[in-house]
Order: C-alpha cells, then sequence, then structure tokens
C-alpha cells in the first residue's frame, strides 16, 4: 500500500514532467491538497529529490516563498566518468549509493541487471562494518563497480 509520502512524490515528478524538468510550487498549496502538514512535504523533499538522485531542490521560506525542483540531466557521454570524479566522495551511505545507481538506471547508463549487481554489493547487510568503515568501502566498490563498466 502506498504511503502518503509516495503520493506526494508521484505528483511531483508528473507536475515535474508536465513542466518541463523544472517546477516551482507552494510549499502550503502543496500541502493543502494533501492535508498534510509543510514538514510532511519538505520530508519528501529531503529523502525523494535529493542530488544522488539526480535533483535540485531550492527553496525560500515565507509568505511568498516557494520550492523549484529542477531534473538534472546527466550526459551519458561524460556522466559515469563526472559522478565518479566529482559527485562520489571518500564516504557514501545506503541511501545515497542507492540512488545513484536509480538515477544512473533512469538514465539507461545501467541495465536493471547491472543495477541490481551493484545495490546488492553496497547494501548494508553485506558490508557487515562500523559504519564508518562500511561508508568508506561503499564509496570506493561503488566507484570500482563503475570505472569497470567504462573500461568494456
Amino acid at each position: 500500500m502506498a504511503s502518503l509520502s509516495d503520493f506526494i512524490e508521484n505528483h511531483l515528478l508528473d507536475l515535474l514532467k508536465k513542466a518541463g524538468d523544472v517546477l516551482e510550487i507552494h510549499r502550503s498549496k502543496l500541502a493543502e491538497k494533501f492535508n498534510c502538514v509543510p514538514s510532511q512535504i519538505n520530508y519528501v523533499l529531503e529523502t525523494r529529490f535529493t542530488t544522488e538522485r539526480g535533483f535540485l531542490v531550492e527553496s525560500r521560506r515565507g509568505g511568498g516563498g516557494f520550492i523549484r525542483i529542477t531534473k538534472l540531466r546527466l550526459d551519458p557521454n561524460d556522466g559515469l566518468h563526472q559522478l565518479i570524479h566529482d559527485t562520489i566522495g571518500d564516504r557514501l551511505h545506503q541511501e545515497a549509493a542507492l540512488g545513484y545507481v536509480k538515477r544512473l538506471a533512469d538514465h539507461g547508463l545501467l541495465t536493471t541487471r547491472e543495477a541490481a549487481i551493484i545495490s546488492a554489493a553496497v547494501n548494508r547487510e553485506v558490508l557487515d562494518l562500523e559504519v564508518f568503515t562500511r561508508d568508506r568501502i561503499r564509496a570506493s566498490i561503488l566507484k570500482a563497480m563503475l570505472l569497470a563498466m567504462l573500461r568494456t
């Protein structure tokens, strides 16, 4: 069963697609539409519209405030190079790693099978280590796997 967060996310994705990858919306109107508090909207934005997943979110609070969501483009020619060298740091938590994998799959840079293999390799249950070490190893594994794919 879908949660309220799922409904809000899907609604925003639909609006974003119709708007041509840049959407401006008022947080209060969105909260009113879904009969929820504005912090629920913030939660969806912070967890589902991250840079790892390919979005830029700008927000201005107050009476004339707005939320601007921009879907970031990923150039297939140098997208993986940029992602590996500029975006993925020395440490990476599981949600960020899975966000990168989903973004690459959504852009057709990973097959469904490749995405599943990488997702399994960076899973916290597989990397049964202390958090700091696990996040460092996860970043190294993700970078190594993506670099190996570039070589083939």
